[in-house]
C-alpha cells in the first residue's frame, strides 16, 4: 500500500523529517524543502532562503539539461505571507522567488508516503535520466535516541536511461537561517563525509539563536561553493544559475566573517558528480542537519528564574556536524532498522485506510508539538500554531488518547508521568494537567482536570503492564494513590465525591475546555477505571486495606452508573439545567460563566446528548486490560447509538458554530448530538459540532472492538478523506493547531483489530483478531522489551520478534486455536507447555530473541 500523490493532491503536503523532540523539515508535495521548524519552536509555512536540490546532466563538456529537483508550485499564484516582506516580494507580487518556482523544474512529481518514508519521482522529457528520492529520519521501536537525530536524510537514485554514457551532479543548496552579521560557511571532510556548516559567531553559547545547520553528502566526488555571489537585486540567484548550468564542477567563493550579506541571507551549496553508464543506476545521499542547543520557553516565560535549558539532542551531539557525521557512520542501520518497522507495520492485514491513519499519525512524534528535556524526559504540546507551540505542558486530558507512544517508545511515555507525579502534584493530590517550564518552577494553579487527573492513574497502570517494571511503580504509586483519594478529600475545590460513592457529582473540568455539574458515564467512566486501576497496583503492591477501598467504591460507582444514567440506547449527564444551586456553591465566578440567565439554564452541558467520549473508559480499560468499567451490552447498544446519531456522511446540511474541521459533503464524527425528541440545552457543550480525529478514532477503535468493523473503518476513513493532500495535509490532522497529539489515538486502531493483550509484570502477551481475510491475519506489536509481528494463518501461528526481546511465559489466543495445537516449536526445539482456559502456560519462561520465531503448528 502506497499513497501516491500528484498534481493538485500535493497542494497541502508538508511531510515531517526530523527526530523526536529534535524538530524537522518539511517535505512538500512537488520536493521543496518547507517549513524549518528546527529552532526549537514551530515555524509553519517558512522557508529557508534558497534552499532546494538541484541536478543537471552533461556530455562531453556540455550539459544537456539542468533543473531544480522541483515539481510545479500549486496555486495560488498571487503570492505568499512572507513575514516582514521586503519590496517585491510577499502577497500582490506572485511566488516568492526562492520558491525556485521560476526556475526550470521537473514536469511529472509523484509523490508516496508510507511513514517514515516519502518517496518521489521526477520525469521531464527533455532530461536525459530518472529521478527517484526516499527521504527519512530514524523511526526505531524503543530506540529513542537513535530516533531522535536532528537531521534530514535523503537518498537520491539517479539511473542514465540513454544509449550514451552521462555525467550527473546533484547539488543541495541551503540558506543560512541565523539573523546575524557574523556569517560562517566552512567546508570540512570528515572521514569521507564532506559538509559545509552555515554558523554563526554573533551569539554566545547560551544564547538561544546561537547554533547550526550543516549540508553533507558522502559521494565520493564533489564540489561546492561555500557563499552564493552577494549582490544586490536577484544577483545571488543569478549567479548561481549561471555557474550550476556550466559545464563541470562548482567553483568555491568565500567572503570574510565581517563582510556581512548586502540584501538576502547568504546561501552555500554542494554537489555530488558522479558518471553513469547507459542503463546504470547510483545512489547518492544527502543529511541537512542543525544544532540549536537552548530552549528557551518563549510562550510562557518564567517570571521568577531561569528560561532556558539544553535540549536533549545537545547531549548528544557537539554540533550539527557532528550529528552529520553520525547519521552517514550508522546510516545502513538507521535506514535498515526504520524500513524493518515500517515493513512490519504495514505487512499488517488491517485494512489499508487503517494503516494509513495509524502511519500518518505517528509524525505528530516528528513534529514541533514535541521537545526532550535535557535529560531526554518527553514533554509535548496539544498541537503547534503558526511560530509558536499551542496549549502547553504534556496537557493530560489530551495526551490520555495518543497511545503510539507508550507502546513505540515507552521510556519515553514513563518519563511524562515521573514528571507529572513530580511536578504536578499538589501536597493534597491534585493534579496540574499542565506541567510549567523549566522544570521547577511554580505548577500551574488552575483547578484539576478530572480526565486528566484519573487518565494519569490510568496510563500509569498501563505502563506498568507494557514495562513489567515494579520498581518504578512503587516510586511514584504514593503520589498515584494520592491522585485518587483527592477525589474525596475536604481540600477538593471541585467536591467531586465527597461522600464516596464511586461517582462524582461536582464540578467536573474537561477536555472540551469547560465544567459538567453532576453525574455523567464520561467522567465518572474514568473515575471508576482509575479506582480498579489503583485496586489491582494497590493488591499487588500489598496495601490490602486500600484495595479493599477502592475495589468497593469501583464496584459501588459502577452499579449507579450502569443503573441511573444508561437511557436505554446510551449514557448520559444526570443534571438539572435550571438548578442554579449547582453553581451557586462553588464562587461567584463560575456562576457568571455558566448560568444563563436570559433563559435561566446552566450552560455547555450534555444532559440528555448522545456525547462522543462517554464510554471512552472502557476503551482505555481495553487497551489495558483492566477488565469491565461498564456494562457490556449497556456498552454496544451505546457505541451503535453514537454511530448513528453523532455519524454525518455529509456535513453540508449540519449547522456547525463551531470550528469546521469537516465541511461541505465531508463526513465525520461529531462530539455531541441530541436525537430527536431529547431537548438540547439553549447554549450546549463546547465543540458539540465538531469533528475533531482523535475523538473520532477513539470511537471507532472502541467500536472495531465490540465487533463494529464495518462502522469504525467508516469512521477512519471518512476522517482520512478529509486529509487528501489537496484540502489538507495528510501529515497534519488538526484540532487545537496543527499535528495535535490526540490524534494519535489512531494507533489504538492497531491493538483492536488484532485483540492484542500484555502483561509483561506475568510475561504475558496474547492476541483475539477480530477479523482476518482468508485465513491470514498478520499485525505489528510493541512492548517496552521487544517489538514485532504476529500472524495467524489455517496452519501455523507465528511470533515473531524484529527488535529487542520478550520473556514470555504465558501466550493468550481464542480458545478453538488452543485445541487444534500440535506442537510449539522454538529455536529448534520442541516447549512444553499446559494450556488453562484461553492461555498457553509454558512450563519454563523463554526469552525470545530476533534469531528464531516461536512458531505454533496447528491441526488443519
Amino acid at each position: 500500500m502506497k499513497n501516491v500523490y500528484k498534481g493538485a493532491k500535493t497542494r497541502e503536503i508538508s511531510f515531517p523529517i526530523g527526530g523526536i523532540g529534535s524538530g524537522c523539515i518539511g517535505l512538500s508535495g512537488n520536493g521543496r524543502l518547507v517549513d524549518w521548524e528546527i529552532f526549537n519552536r514551530p515555524n509553519k509555512k517558512s522557508f529557508n532562503g534558497f534552499s532546494h536540490f538541484a541536478i543537471k546532466a552533461e556530455r562531453h563538456g556540455k550539459v544537456l539539461d539542468a533543473r531544480v529537483l522541483n515539481g510545479d508550485l500549486q496555486a495560488s499564484y498571487v503570492g505568499e505571507h512572507v513575514r516582514n516582506a521586503p519590496l517585491h516580494s510577499g502577497y500582490g507580487f506572485g511566488p516568492e522567488s526562492q520558491t525556485m518556482a521560476g526556475m526550470p523544474h521537473f514536469e511529472e512529481v509523484e509523490f508516496r508516503g508510507e511513514f517514515p518514508f516519502a518517496e518521489m519521482s521526477f520525469a521531464e522529457s527533455k532530461f536525459p535520466g530518472r529521478i527517484e528520492l526516499v527521504a527519512f529520519n530514524p523511526f526505531i521501536p524503543l530506540q529513542e535516541d537513535d530516533s531522535s537525530i536532528p537531521a534530514a536524510f535523503f537518498e537520491w537514485e539517479l539511473e542514465n536511461t540513454e544509449e550514451l554514457p552521462l555525467t550527473y551532479t546533484l547539488c543541495l543548496s541551503a540558506g543560512n537561517p541565523i539573523p546575524t552579521e557574523k556569517v560562517i560557511h566552512q567546508y570540512g571532510d570528515m572521514d569521507g563525509v564532506h559538509s559545509i556548516l552555515l554558523g554563526s559567531n554573533q551569539y554566545d553559547s547560551e544564547d538561544p539563536y546561537y547554533g547550526d545547520i550543516t549540508i553533507a553528502t558522502d559521494a565520493a566526488a564533489i564540489s561546492y561553493q561555500e557563499f552564493w555571489y552577494r549582490g544586490g537585486w536577484c544577483d545571488n540567484l543569478e549567479m548561481f544559475w549561471h555557474d550550476f548550468a556550466q559545464p563541470g564542477h562548482l567553483n568555491n567563493r568565500q567572503y570574510r566573517e565581517d563582510e556581512p550579506p548586502v540584501r538576502r541571507k547568504d546561501t552555500a551549496s554542494l554537489a555530488a558528480h558522479t558518471e553513469l553508464m547507459p542503463g546504470e543506476k547510483k545512489k547518492i545521499r544527502f543529511t541537512i542537519s542543525w544544532s540549536f542547543p537552548n530552549v528557551n520557553n518563549y510562550w510562557n516565560p518564567n517570571p521568577d528564574g531561569p528560561n532556558v535549558w539544553r535540549n536533549y539532542y545537545a547531549t548528544l551531539f557537539e554540533d550539527s556536524r557532528a550529528s552529520a557525521k553520525y547519521a552517514f557512520k550508522h546510516w545502513k542501520y538507521l535506514y535498515e532498522s526504520t524500513l524493518t518497522f515500517k515493513e512490519a507495520l504495514y505487512a499488517s492485514t488491517v485494512p489499508d485506510v487503517v494503516k494509513d491513519a495509524v502511519s500518518a499519525n505517528l509524525s505528530v512524534l516528528k513534529s514541533a508539538t514535541s521537545l526532550r528535556l535535557t535529560d531526554g524526559s518527553f514533554y509535548g504540546f496539544e498541537g503547534v500554531i503558526e511560530d509558536t507551540g499551542c496549549c502547553e505542558g504534556s496537557c493530560t486530558h489530551v495526551w490520555n488518547y495518543a497511545y503510539a507512544l507508550p507502546f513505540l517508545f515507552p521510556r519515553l511515555e514513563r518519563s511524562m508521568r515521573d514528571l507529572d507525579f513530580k511536578y504536578n502534584k499538589r501536597e493534597d493530590g491534585r493534579m496540574s494537567f499542565r506541567l510549567m517550564l523549566p522544570l521547577g518552577r511554580e505548577r500551574m494553579d488552575f483547578r484539576a482536570c478530572a480526565d486528566g487527573q484519573f487518565g494519569g492513574v490510568m496510563k500509569a497502570y498501563r505502563d506498568w503492564k507494557i514495562s513489567g517494571d515494579t520498581a518504578w511503580l512503587q516510586s511514584i504509586w504514593p503520589a498515584i494513590k494520592q491522585s485518587i483519594e483527592y477525589a474525596w478529600s475536604d481540600t477538593n475545590e471541585d467536591k467531586w465525591d465527597p461522600e464516596k460513592k464511586g461517582v462524582l457529582v461536582g464540578r467536573q473540568h474537561h477536555t472540551l475546555d469547560m465544567e459538567l455539574y453532576g453525574p455523567n458515564a464520561w467522567l465518572s467512566g474514568l473515575y471508576l477505571a482509575a479506582l480498579k486501576a489503583g485496586a489491582e497496583m494497590a493488591e499487588f503492591l500489598g496495601e490490602q486495606a486500600t484495595a479493599e477501598e477502592f475495589s468497593h467504591l469501583f464496584q459501588s460507582g459502577k452499579q449507579w452508573v450502569d443503573e441511573h444514567l444508561f437511557n436505554g440506547q446510551y449514557y448520559v449527564q444526570q443534571v438539572d439545567l435550571s438548578d442554579k444551586s449547582l453553581l451557586d456553591q462553588f464562587d461567584e465566578e463560575t456562576v457568571l460563566q455558566y448560568w444563563n440567565v436570559e433563559l435561566e439554564e446552566i450552560k455547555y452541558q450534555v444532559a440528555e446528548g448522545c456525547v462522543i467520549d462517554q464510554v471512552i473508559a472502557q476503551w482505555h480499560a481495553n487497551l489495558s486490560g483492566l477488565g469491565e468499567i461498564f456494562d457490556k451490552g449497556q456498552t454496544r447498544t451505546a457505541l451503535q447509538s453514537l454511530y448513528r446519531y453523532n455519524f454525518k456522511t455529509s456535513m453540508r446540511h449540519e449547522a456547525n458554530t463551531w470550528r469546521l474541521y469537516s465541511l461541505g459533503d465531508e463526513g465525520g464524527l461529531v462530539i455531541c448530538t441530541w436525537p430527536e425528541g431529547i431537548s438540547k440545552p439553549a447554549i450546549p457543550l463546547t465543540y458539540n459540532t465538531e469533528t475533531m480525529t482523535g475523538f473520532e478514532y477513539q470511537a471507532a477503535s472502541h467500536m472495531i472492538q465490540e465487533g463494529f468493523i464495518e462502522e469504525g473503518v467508516s469512521i477512519v476513513q471518512a476522517i482520512r478523506n478529509r486529509y487528501d493532500g489537496e484540502k489538507r495535509n495528510p501529515w497534519n490532522e488538526i484540532e487545537c493547531g496543527s499535528n495535535y497529539a490526540r490524534s494519535m489515538a489512531s494507533y489504538s486502531l492497531l491493538q483492536a483489530f488484532s485483540g492484542f493483550e500484555y502483561n509483561m509484570v506475568t510475561g504475558m502477551i496474547g492476541f483475539n483478531p477480530v477479523q482476518s481475510e482468508e485465513g491470514i491475519f498478520r499485525t505489528f506489536w510493541s512492548l517496552d522489551a521487544g517489538w514485532g509481528t504476529f500472524e495467524k494463518r489455517e496452519e501455523q501461528i507465528c511470533l515473531q520478534i524484529l527488535g529487542g526481546q520478550l520473556n514470555l511465559k504465558v501466550f493468550k489466543l481464542p480458545v478453538e486455536q488452543l485445541m487444534a495445537i500440535e506442537q510449539i516449536q522454538w529455536n529448534g526445539d520442541n516447549l512444553a507447555y499446559t494450556i488453562k482456559g484461553n492461555e498457553i502456560h509454558f512450563t519454563e519462561g523463554y526469552t525470545l530473541d530476533t534469531t528464531h520465531p516461536l512458531v505454533i503448528k496447528l491441526r488443519s
